[in-house]
């Protein structure tokens, strides 16, 4: 595909995750496009609508020919995504951008840390350990939503516990009067006195909000491992998805094309690394 041009998808599936996430499936209406598309967990789409303006978001599934998109309304575009109904189209390229290192992390232990939204990111990691189990070490993770109201896929959480070899554990914020909530209560680096992953033949990959993953990082130096295992979803300020805008530069890494993935020994050397500030 021609990385310039957007491809024309239709929307299969709207499924409302909190009161102002959806997650749309989507598929390509030519028959070529959709049979050749393929991803890495951790990559992203831009997502446009005509005379409205384009969006970059994470995939958030590991269908191929179909694939899905989880996002909150938050500004011009995604407002006019939150119009639209299943059957209508609407424009996207890609993917784009360096994803999570799953070849690296077969037969390693993984410790997945997400915050709000940032669990689309996490969710097709999940899938593909789940389909392929025995690739895989011990799985861990780790969420956190400022409500139980905001949490993402909360019809998943239950099957995600029954993968084999795995622990599945959530926290919030706070927990309105009302509310029957079973898990933690606090930020996420609160869970680490919970977690089972060792520093040992593991990979932890973090994706949130950016002073989320500074304490998540220093957090887990202090427990012990190294910055070659820590790896974080840098999904800010994408504008044009290949490198040419610069709108999403951090020092001298492009995070559209170099990342949005970046291990921690990459991002220590830049000189605006948010994760140190």
């Amino acid at each position: 595909m021609n990385p310039y041009i957007p491809q024309k998808v239709i929307i299969e599936r709207i499924k409302k995750e909190t009161y102002d996430t959806n997650t749309y499936m989507l598929s390509f209406v030519e028959d070529n496009q959709r049979s050749r598309f393929t991803f890495t967990p951790g990559q992203f789409m831009m997502v446009s609508l005509l005379g409205v303006g384009e969006a970059a978001i994470s995939l958030s599934s590991m269908q191929r020919k179909r694939f899905e998109l989880t996002l909150r309304r938050v500004g011009r575009v995604t407002n006019a995504l939150f119009k639209l109904q299943e059957g209508d189209h609407l424009w996207v390229r890609g993917p784009y951008g360096r994803g999570w290192p799953m070849s690296e992390a077969k037969h390693k232990d993984l410790m997945l840390i997400s915050g709000g939204c940032g669990c689309g990111t996490i969710r097709p990691v999940i899938m593909l350990v789940e389909a392929k189990r025995k690739k895989y070490g011990h799985l861990e993770v780790l969420y956190g939503a400022r409500t139980p109201y905001d949490a993402l896929f909360r019809d998943e959480y239950e099957r995600w516990s029954r993968i084999p070899d795995s622990n599945v554990l959530l926290t919030v914020d706070q927990v309105p009067n009302d509310t029957d909530w079973k898990h933690s209560v606090g930020v996420i680096t609160t869970l680490f006195e919970q977690i089972k992953t060792t520093p040992e033949n593991s990979l932890v990959l973090t994706v949130g909000p950016e002073v989320m993953m500074k304490f998540v990082a220093k957090g887990l130096l202090k427990r012990g491992f190294t910055a070659d295992q820590l790896f974080f979803s840098m999904e800010r300020r994408m504008r044009c998805g290949i490198g040419k805008c610069g709108h999403c530069q951090i020092g001298s890494k492009f995070t559209c094309k170099d990342g949005p993935v970046f291990s921690y020994s990459e991002l220590s050397p830049l000189p605006d690394h948010i994760l140190l500030e």
